[in-house]
C-alpha cells in the first residue's frame, strides 16, 4: 500500500492531517499512536478508503481492503456463527458449503470457535472485538485496517486481541491499527506516530521509536508528542511495498434482498421483547378504542356524525402510528454495520426494501387484527372490509417508509424515538378530522397536502358512506358537519390509494438518498 503526499482538510479549512507519504508491506502489523485529536483516526481512514484525501492519493496493491471501525460490526441478537454466516453470503456469492467452511476457517483464525452459537450480546468485550474482525476476515483482506481495537479493553483481553492480529499479519494480511494503549507497540512491527496538527512525527520499528523521541518507554513517546516533535522527512520510502492482487465477487441484488430480509426476519424473532412490544401494543390500542367508542355508531337509525368521524381518524391513525414505529426501530443502530457492509458492496436499495418486507406482514396481521376487533363488536359500518383493509395497509405503508426515512436521518436510536411525537402531531392537526380542512387556515390547508393521513381518513369516509350516513341519517348534527367537510369524501378510494403508494415510494426513494449520502458509495 501507497499514499503519495496524502492529507486532509476539513470543511471549515482546517488541516486535520498534514501530507503524509509512506508505504506499509504485506504481512506487517503496523500501529498508529499519538495524542488525541492528532488525526491518528483521520489518517487511518484515509488510508483505508473511508475518507477520500483532500490531497494526494492512496494506492492499494491489492482490492481487498478490511475496515473495523471502534463500534461493534455484528448484530448483538444473532448468533456467532449465524451473524457471520449472513456477512460472508452478503460478501459472496460461493455455495453455503464453502461459505460454511470460510466462516469456520475464520472463527478458528480468531479463537472463537467454541463461542460459535453464543449470541454476539453474551460475548466479552474482547471477544465481541475479534467477531468483528471476523466480519472483515471473511473478504480475504490484503489490507486490514482497525480504529481502536483494545480501546475499552482490561489489559489481559487487549493483549489476547492483539495477539490474534499478530496471527493475522502472520498469515500474510498487512494490519494496520490505531491505539492509544501503549502496551500494544510492543505487537508491532512499525510505528507511525502523529504529532497534534497531524504531522507524522516518525515512522519505522517499535524500538527505533524510543531511540527517536529518546524515550525511556513506550508510554513517554505519548509525552514527547503532546510536547509537539519536528516533522518527520518523508522523502525516502518507509517500508517496502508488496503486490497481492485479490477479486471480491460481487453478490446480486435480488440475492442481497433475500438474504437481508432473512436476517431482518431473525433479528425480529430472537429479539422476543421487541417483537413482544411490536405484537402486543396494537392490541393493547384495539382494547382501548373497544372502550372509547360505543357500538352502533354507523347505524343509521340512530346516527353519531361526530363519534363517525372520531373512529374511522383513529383507525386512519392507528395504521400510521403502527407502521411508523416499527419504522423508527430501525436504521438508526445499524449505522456502523451498514457501512461495513457498504464498503463490501452492499446495494440500498435491496436494503431499504428487505426492512419493509419484513415488517410489512407483521403490520398487516396488526391492521388485520384492528379492523376484525372493531367489526366483530359492531364498531365498523357495514361496508367494504377489503377495501378498508387496503386503506389501512397502504396507510402502515406509508408511515413505515417515513419512519424508514426519518430513521435513516438520525445518528442514533435515541434520536430516532425523538421524531415519534414530531411526527405524529401534523398527522393528527391537518388532517381534517378534528378541523375539517376546507375551514382550515390558508397554511394549515396546503399542509394538509403532505399528511398521509388526510388520504387515509378520506378514504375510509368515503368507503364508509359518511355522506349518506350524515344526510340521511335523521340526525340534525349530520347536514351542517357534511358541509363542513366540503368534497373531502367525494374522491374515490382509489384515488387517495394512489397518492398514499405515491407517499411511500418517494420515502423510499428518499431512505437510499440519505443513506447514500451517510455511508457512502459502494468498493
Amino acid at each position: 500500500m501507497e499514499s503519495s503526499a496524502a492529507s486532509w482538510v476539513a470543511g471549515k479549512g482546517e488541516t486535520i492531517l498534514q501530507p503524509v507519504t509512506l508505504d506499509i508491506a504485506a504481512g506487517q502489523l503496523v500501529a498508529i499512536i499519538g495524542p488525541s485529536g492528532a488525526g491518528k483516526t483521520t489518517l487511518l481512514e484515509v488510508l483505508a478508503g473511508v475518507r477520500a484525501p483532500s490531497a494526494g492519493q492512496v494506492r492499494h496493491n491489492a482490492t481487498g481492503v478490511g475496515y473495523v471501525p471502534q463500534q461493534d460490526i455484528v448484530h448483538s441478537q444473532l448468533p456467532l456463527e449465524s451473524a457471520l454466516t449472513y456477512a460472508a453470503l452478503l460478501r459472496s456469492d460461493a455455495s453455503p458449503g464453502k461459505v460454511s467452511s470460510l466462516v469456520a476457517e475464520v472463527l478458528d483464525v480468531l479463537g472463537l470457535t467454541h463461542l460459535r452459537t453464543q449470541r454476539v450480546a453474551t460475548l466479552s468485550g474482547g471477544e465481541r472485538k475479534r467477531a468483528s474482525v471476523a466480519v472483515e476476515l471473511l473478504g480475504h483482506p490484503a489490507v486490514l485496517f482497525l480504529d481502536e481495537p483494545t480501546s475499552g479493553l482490561d489489559p489481559v483481553t487487549a493483549r489476547d486481541v492483539m495477539r490474534h492480529l499478530k496471527a493475522i499479519a502472520a498469515r500474510g494480511s498487512t494490519v494496520v491499527f490505531t491505539t492509544h494503549n501503549p502496551g500494544d507497540i510492543s505487537f508491532s512491527d512499525e510505528v507511525l506516530a502523529v504529532a497534534f496538527g497531524g504531522q507524522l512525527a516518525f515512522a519505522g520499528p517499535p524500538l527505533q521509536a524510543r531511540e527517536h523521541f529518546q524515550a525511556a518507554s513506550y508510554e513517554e513517546i505519548y509525552d514527547r508528542l503532546a510536547e509537539g516533535v519536528s516533522p518527520w522527512p518523508q522523502t525516502n520510502r518507509v517500508m517496502e511495498s508488496v503486490a497481492r492482487p485479490v477479486v471480491a465477487p460481487s453478490v446480486g441484488a435480488w440475492r442481497q434482498w433475500w438474504l437481508l430480509t432473512r436476517r431482518n426476519a431473525e433479528l425480529l424473532v430472537r429479539n422476543k421483547l421487541t417483537l413482544a412490544i411490536l405484537a402486543g401494543s396494537p392490541v393493547v390500542i384495539a382494547l382501548m378504542f373497544l372502550m372509547l367508542f360505543q357500538p352502533g355508531a354507523f347505524d343509521f337509525a340512530h346516527p353519531s356524525p361526530s363519534t363517525t368521524v372520531m373512529i374511522l381518524f383513529w383507525i386512519a391513525f392507528g395504521g400510521f402510528f403502527f407502521g411508523l414505529t416499527y419504522g423508527l426501530s430501525q436504521i438508526a443502530d445499524e449505522f456502523a454495520i451498514l457501512r461495513t457492509e457498504r464498503r463490501a458492496g452492499l446495494r440500498l436499495l435491496p436494503y431499504v426494501l428487505s426492512k419493509v418486507a419484513s415488517l410489512l406482514p407483521l403490520l398487516l396481521v396488526v391492521d388485520a387484527l384492528l379492523l376484525g376487533l372493531l367489526s366483530a363488536t359492531d364498531r365498523l359500518p357495514s361496508a367494504d372490509t377489503g377495501a378498508m383493509f387496503l386503506t389501512l395497509a397502504l396507510t402502515s405503508l406509508c408511515a413505515l417508509t417515513l419512519g424508514l426515512l426519518s430513521a435513516a436521518v438520525v445518528n442514533n436510536p435515541s434520536q430516532a424515538a425523538l421524531m415519534l411525537p414530531m411526527l405524529c402531531f401534523p398527522q393528527v392537526l391537518f388532517v381534517g378530522a378534528f378541523l375539517p380542512v376546507p375551514v382550515m387556515a390558508e397554511v394549515g390547508r396546503w399542509l394538509s397536502y403532505a399528511m398521509t393521513n388526510r388520504w387515509a381518513f378520506e378514504a375510509l369516509g368515503n368507503i364508509a358512506g359518511l355522506p349518506n350516513l350524515w344526510q340521511n341519517g335523521g340526525s340534525p348534527l349530520g347536514p351542517p358537519l357534511l358541509a363542513s367537510y366540503g368534497d373531502s369524501f367525494a374522491t374515490a378510494p382509489w384515488v387517495d390509494w394512489v397518492i398514499l403508494a405515491a407517499f411511500a415510494v418517494a420515502s423510499s426513494v428518499g431512505t437510499v438518498a440519505v443513506l447514500r449520502r451517510k455511508v457512502g458509495v459502494r468498493r
